[in-house]
């Protein structure tokens, strides 16, 4: 038998180099991953899920404030106050009213306490115990400062229509007082032609309307109700438009 030689060992040391590699390669493509994860599907819809907001962690804060301005100019604040003014609620058809006698027409409003009508006339009551003694229709003489300022209110309203109505406490018969109402009336209408050169239509009430009750709800006589009752009152009327 032949002994091997120097010359045939690096052939053996070569080819036990190869098997190692080999079998290192294959030690690699069998090595299961560590970190291995099993993914799950959900059936849920993303719609059910309710979303909430959280602030990131480690997230800066962040904070509102005024800034200052630089410049001269400045916003200005001011509060404003709704007041109810010391007259009527409403100044009364004040279109109506040429501009240089405004004031003075506000002024009369408020003095001869002037309120509308459900139909837009303006309504002034004037004390028919300030106008006429009792149970006349005789003007008296301290009459006139109050007619003379219902007719610089009348002056105001040019083209309104005038109606002068007399009512009376609910005191005596229908027939009577329907009667003395109406000469009461024609003579308050008298006087504010003279000053206002325009006429009114006249109406005797009589008691039919009162605006305070004539008696105590006992029954008794109520003479201050009955004071308020007995009055003239005058309505400046709403202009009626062209074709009407």
């Amino acid at each position: 038998m032949r002994q091997p030689t120097q010359a045939d060992r690096p052939v053996r040391v070569g080819m036990l180099g190869w098997a190692d590699a080999c079998l290192a390669l294959a030690a690699l493509v069998c090595v299961v991953p560590a970190a291995a994860q099993d993914v799950v599907r959900s059936g849920r819809a993303l719609a059910d899920v309710p979303t909430r907001l959280v602030p990131a962690s480690g997230a800066p804060a962040t904070t509102l404030r005024k800034q200052e301005l630089s410049g001269s100019l400045a916003s200005r604040t001011q509060d404003t106050t709704l007041q109810r003014s010391a007259g009527p609620q409403t100044i009364l058809r004040e279109a109506e009213v040429p501009r240089e006698r405004l004031e003075q027409t506000r002024a009369l409003l408020v003095e001869l306490k002037a309120r509308p009508t459900p139909e837009q006339a303006i309504s002034i009551d004037l004390p028919a115990d300030v106008l006429f003694d009792f149970d006349k229709a005789e003007l008296r003489a301290d009459a006139a400062p109050s007619l003379d300022k219902a007719a610089e209110l009348i002056k105001s309203y040019a083209t309104a229509p005038l109606t002068v109505l007399g009512h009376t406490d609910g005191k005596g018969t229908d027939a009577y007082n329907d009667a003395l109402s109406l000469r009461r009336a024609e003579a308050v209408a008298r006087a504010l032609q003279r000053h206002t050169q325009r006429q009114a239509r006249l109406e005797g009430r009589g008691k039919r309307e009162p605006v305070a009750p004539n008696t105590t709800p006992d029954g008794r006589d109520d003479p201050q109700g009955r004071q308020l009752n007995r009055r003239v009152q005058i309505l400046i009327g709403v202009p009626r438009k062209e074709g009407r």
